[in-house]
């Protein structure tokens, strides 16, 4: 079935019109400007110090008391209204060490871009923080914002949690969030079950003995040994791994040597292994051990290989409570038509830390994940692209990470805005 075509009407919506994305339309143009400048101005992970800076600008000036420099370059904006639940949005700081090639005026120009969507992130959650602040009366409890740093390395919510995040600003009963997806403008999609994968990035080096190129019998050659392990992980998944599971095991970096005529001592490799459950990602990841440590005993290297496990993430699980409340909440906001179902993904988050997941670093259990998709191709994008399904067209769109994904501003920030802010009222107390 093909999807609704998006519409740049962002104040067309079913039933009644929860006041404050009433007044939605008179700081678009603000919110627009916001999201250009993130989008001119990105900054990698761990060095978002300008991002933070602007972001903690607009929540102090809609009046939350906000802190800046949690668990690196993370902020949080907490607005307390009376009793009530405590509901956290948490927005990513971090850009990718993409070059931009969208040639759109606004492009970065630099060797870092927003090509993964948290420049509209951060937008949409300044944009719902300040609706929200400014409609008081329509809502009770406690509102926490929280600008990551670092979620593209898997690195900043361990580290803004073991900062103190939940014991500094309040233990939240929901933690939202949505992420750009190349879906029309105007859509959302939720998932029942596992969402995005869990994740384990290894850097493996492989010892050899150098030598010259004309006594190979001399050298115990790294690179052929190194070659034999990218051959057999290949196995993992077409051998060790149920038809029915989704594992993908990549080898996305290959070093060694730097003349033809030497035989380097070492080879190193750059492995992650990703899977939508935890058994599976488990199984995956102790196979990549035993197939590096089998092969380098197979060619005799003279030292045991250097395996470390430079990242984990766990796989994200939303509540099925509280998607099934904010799926709702969508469905009157946007019309049911525009409200899809999103299957899991093998693409990893460091989101599920928020929750139970995360229980050894913040010592808290029962917080609840709501967590989404939200479109992002404009009107004119998606006419065009070749398909006439919609994961025919999403599939030939400029996907997340491509040097040439960016988000239609004009469509995608008002609705990821009203997308967040009608979540964030379905959890928050009445007034």
């Amino acid at each position: 079935m093909t999807a609704p075509g998006p519409s740049a009407d962002h104040g067309s919506m079913t039933g009644h019109t929860p006041l404050p994305l009433a007044r939605l339309d008179a700081h678009l143009r603000d919110l627009t400007a916001f999201y250009l400048e993130l989008h001119r101005d990105p900054e990698l992970s761990g060095a978002e110090r300008r991002t933070a800076d602007r972001f903690a600008g607009r929540l102090e000036a809609a009046g939350y008391t906000t802190t800046r420099g949690i668990g690196g370059h993370g902020v949080a904006g907490v607005l307390r209204n009376g009793d009530g639940p405590t509901v956290l949005l948490r927005a990513e700081l971090d850009a990718l060490p993409v070059r931009e090639t969208t040639g759109l005026p606004y492009a970065a120009d630099g060797e870092a871009a927003h090509a993964c969507g948290h420049d509209l992130h951060l937008a949409a959650a300044a944009g719902a923080a300040l609706l929200l602040a400014r409609a008081p009366q329509a809502w009770r409890g406690t509102l926490v914002v929280a600008g990551q740093p670092a979620e593209e390395t898997l690195e900043g919510a361990r580290a803004m949690l073991a900062d103190g995040l939940y014991r500094r600003f309040g233990r939240p009963d929901d933690v939202l969030a949505q992420h750009a997806a190349p879906l029309p403008a105007g859509m959302v999609a939720h998932a029942y079950g596992p969402v995005t994968a869990g994740s384990v990035t290894f850097r493996v080096v492989v010892h050899g003995r150098g030598g010259h190129a004309g006594a190979p019998h001399l050298a115990v050659d790294p690179v052929v040994a190194a070659a034999h392990v990218v051959t057999r992980l290949q196995t993992v998944v077409a051998r060790e791994t149920a038809p029915a599971d989704q594992v993908a095991v990549t080898v996305g970096s290959f070093r060694a040597g730097e003349r033809a005529n030497v035989v380097p001592d070492r080879a190193e490799l750059g492995v992650t292994v990703r899977a939508v459950s935890e058994a599976s990602l488990a199984r995956a990841a102790a196979a990549v051990e035993r197939i590096v440590r089998g092969e380098c005993a197979a060619a005799g290297c003279p030292r045991d290989p250097e395996i470390v496990r430079l990242s984990a993430s766990p796989v994200t699980h939303p509540d099925p409570g509280l998607t099934a409340a904010v799926r709702e909440a969508h469905a009157a906001e946007f019309g049911a038509e525009r409200v899809a179902m999103w299957p899991p993904s093998l693409a990893t988050e460091d989101f599920a830390l928020f929750g139970d997941a995360g229980t050894q670093v913040h010592g808290e259990r029962g917080i609840r994940l709501g967590y989404w998709m939200v479109g992002t191709a404009g009107p004119a994008a998606w006419s065009r692209a070749p398909g006439t399904t919609a994961a025919q067209k999403m599939a030939a769109l400029p996907a997340n990470h491509a040097p040439d994904f960016a988000p239609d501003a004009r469509t995608a920030l008002p609705a990821a805005v009203r997308a967040l802010t009608s979540a964030a009222l379905a959890r928050l107390g009445r007034s």
